[in-house]
This record gives C-alpha cells, sequence and structure tokens, in this order.
C-alpha cells in the first residue's frame, strides 16, 4: 500500500496472460490476485480435474446475464407487480399472528394482504401501511370483495379515529416511476427480512 496526502491508494492490479495457451489474451484478475486465467471457460479447458467447478462458474455468469437481460425488458407493470409482492409480503409478516381484520378470525386459513380502500377506488393509497391489513383470503377477500363491513370497525379500533378519517378523506394522485418502484421493492423486501429475522418488535 502507498500512502499519499494520508490516503491510502492500492497498487494497480498487472494484467497477465491468459494460462490456456490456446487463449493467451491478457487480462487483468477479477476474481484473485491468483486467478491465471481469463474466464472459466478458459480454467474448464486447462483444468479436466475442475471441470464441474468451471461449468458451475459459466452456469452462474449465464444465469446472471439472462436476469440481467430480463430486468431490462421489464415495464413499468411489471415493476409495480414486483412492488405489490414485495408489499404484501411485509404485510402478512407484520400482521402475522393478528386475527383477519374483516372477521376477527384467527382459524388455520389462507391469509392476504386486504386494502381497506382498494387499488381500483385509491391506486395513491395501494402502498400505504395504514390502508392494508391481514385478510383472510377465501371468505373475506376474495368470498366477500374484502368484507368492508367487517374491516371497518376493527380497522377504527386497530388505528384510531384521525388516521381512518385520514385514509377515508382525499389524497393526491401518486405516479410511480420504475425508480421509485424499484427502490420501493427493496425496501419492503428488506424490512420483510428483518421482520423473519426478528430485528423489529
Amino acid at each position: 500500500m502507498i500512502k499519499a496526502s494520508g490516503i491510502q491508494k492500492r497498487k494497480p492490479i498487472k494484467a497477465k496472460t491468459c494460462a490456456n495457451k490456446a487463449c493467451g489474451a491478457k487480462f487483468v484478475p477479477e476474481f484473485s490476485t491468483t486467478q491465471v486465467v481469463c474466464s472459466p471457460k478458459c480454467a474448464l479447458a486447462i483444468a479436466p480435474a475442475n471441470q464441474d467447478r468451471a461449468r458451475k462458474a459459466i452456469a452462474d455468469v449465464e444465469r446472471r446475464e439472462i436476469k440481467a437481460r430480463k430486468e431490462k425488458l421489464k415495464s413499468r407493470a411489471d415493476h409495480l407487480k414486483d412492488t405489490q409482492k414485495a408489499f404484501n409480503a411485509w404485510i402478512r409478516e407484520r400482521d402475522a399472528g393478528q386475527p383477519c381484520i374483516s372477521c376477527g378470525t384467527t382459524a388455520d386459513v389462507q391469509y392476504c394482504a386486504g386494502h381497506y380502500r382498494t387499488t381500483a377506488a385509491a391506486p395513491e393509497l395501494r402502498f400505504e401501511p395504514l390502508n392494508v391489513h391481514l385478510q383472510c383470503n377465501r371468505n373475506c377477500n376474495m368470498g366477500q370483495s374484502g368484507n368492508l363491513l367487517g374491516y371497518r370497525p376493527r380497522l377504527l379500533e386497530k388505528i384510531g379515529a384521525e388516521k381512518l378519517a385520514w385514509l377515508e378523506g382525499p389524497h393526491e394522485p401518486k405516479k410511480y416511476t420504475i425508480e421509485d418502484l424499484k427502490a420501493l421493492t427493496a425496501h419492503y423486501r428488506a424490512l420483510t427480512r428483518e421482520l423473519k429475522r426478528g430485528e423489529v418488535a
């Protein structure tokens, strides 16, 4: 390490010649300073004993490339679905063990993230935590279209009159960009991981 003006600077990594003689390309090691070949394909060519490892490395690179290509092809609607999925997963984890917000059941049934004000009626509240709570799927969410008659009194008890009045009032429209949606997806995935690790009460 070289010190300059109190700041440590790394020495530049020197280029090497690929150990695969059939290749012979110059490359800068990416994975470690002991790297002797330019790619997993060359590692496979010169080390038959490490074929499984090399094939796995090639497959990993290809998977990452495919994932990156798919990400570039995603539309705003695709990103909206991703964010909704991440948000709903967080709601289910946040409210785990609580009764259905609409009917109060604690039965061992499938639960979902049920919106009080629907995404069709109030799209600006799609990702508002106060507007979405654990709800039994088959009976209330699907069977009774959200069972709002049961939802409202329990929501009032849960969040209070002031917050409920705010939910039921007017709201500014929201237009999420793709970058907004990516950030929200990452945010709610992180919150869900924290809850699963027991880091958030």
